[in-house]
């Protein structure tokens, strides 16, 4: 390995780039929000939605500002939280990883230019929007530049038998979702969930550091692939009704689901999502325990439908997954909160 260069510490990097006071005290109060949710004092459902990957601010910004104008409409049912990915696993090691690594697609990798990128677009978003972001923890270690700024974290499919993201889990104050891994497994998730639950003491950038332990760790189900390479769903209602029995077993607080409508459970179909979680939505009604655990939705959305490859430059459209259009986006928000 070459050691290109020794990057700012991350309270170098938070205390160059702060969030406002004013906003300090709103992010409070919508994780409190947020928490009851999971807690089950609200019965409001979360919706975290937006692009794939976070490719480029200017599209980013002009999305989430349409979101926020929906997001105002149904507050009452719904809290939305735009997805702002800026880092992004990719299986092979290949492809773009996301704007912390590349805040230009078509140039090459830029860590510094990275992290200063990643903090200012879910600054810019909040202070501009109103609206908490989400993004996924593919480094824990890279965790600390945006801690101040995230109201809630996923852990991917290859993440969560991770063993340093479900002890940094540990210690995160907002909810942290764990997706079942690719194979499908959900013991493995629920082995993360209990491990981010329960208190730790671990090694963490060079520091020896304890964690309380995170309440709000939960469920996210995003399909699996068999041994044959092909996807799977897991949203069906025998499947979440298993969920609700493992959880069960486990002593687990706050058991809670979020259902992931795109990856494997659509197959990579980015138009099947409004489907599935009509779907799930269905299920809700018909039993009772489905309802108590589901908490939301994560679905993948953009101003363009479907993706694109990296240098063809349409305005608003995914250059990793294939994500829904901006009508089919808005015509399911409304839905959603018709049927809630």
């Amino acid at each position: 390995m070459e050691f290109v260069r020794k990057l700012p510490l991350p309270k170098e990097i938070r205390e160059q780039y702060p969030l406002s006071a004013e906003y300090v005290k709103k992010k409070i109060e919508f994780d409190r929000e947020v928490a009851k949710i999971f807690s089950g004092e609200s019965s409001k459902k979360l919706l975290v939605i937006g692009p794939c990957s976070a490719d480029n601010e200017d599209s980013v910004m002009d999305y989430v500002t349409r979101l926020a104008r929906v997001s105002e409409k149904v507050s009452d049912k719904i809290v939305v939280i735009p997805r702002v990915y800026t880092n992004k696993p990719r299986t092979t090691g290949d492809g773009y990883k996301g704007m912390l690594h590349q805040p230009d697609p078509n140039k090459d990798s830029d860590m510094l230019a990275g992290i200063i990128a990643i903090r200012h677009l879910h600054k810019r978003v909040i202070e501009q929007t109103g609206m908490f972001t989400a993004d996924e923890m593919l480094y824990p270690e890279n965790y600390q530049y945006l801690y101040d700024l995230l109201s809630y974290v996923a852990i991917g499919a290859r993440s969560v038998e991770n063993q340093q993201h479900r002890l940094v889990s540990s210690g995160i104050e907002i909810p942290v979702g764990m997706k079942n891994p690719t194979g499908g497994d959900i013991s493995v998730m629920l082995n993360s969930i209990m491990a981010a639950q329960h208190p730790h003491t671990f090694l963490y950038r060079g520091w020896e550091v304890k964690s309380s332990g995170n309440p709000y760790a939960h469920a996210i189900l995003r399909g699996y692939v068999n041994k044959h390479g092909e996807s799977l769903p897991n949203y069906h209602y025998e499947d979440i009704e298993h969920l609700c029995k493992e959880y069960d077993k486990r002593a687990l607080v706050n058991p809670a689901l979020i259902v992931d409508c795109n990856h494997a459970n659509s197959g990579k179909k980015y138009k099947e999502q409004v489907r599935i979680a009509k779907e799930v939505l269905h299920s809700c009604a018909l039993n009772p325990e489905i309802a108590g655990i589901f908490k939301g939705f994560m679905i993948e959305s953009y101003i363009e439908e479907g993706n694109q490859k990296i240098g063809e430059g349409i305005y608003g459209k995914s250059i990793t997954d294939a994500c829904l259009g901006w009508d089919d986006t808005e015509r399911f928000i409304y839905y959603m909160a018709e049927r809630l």
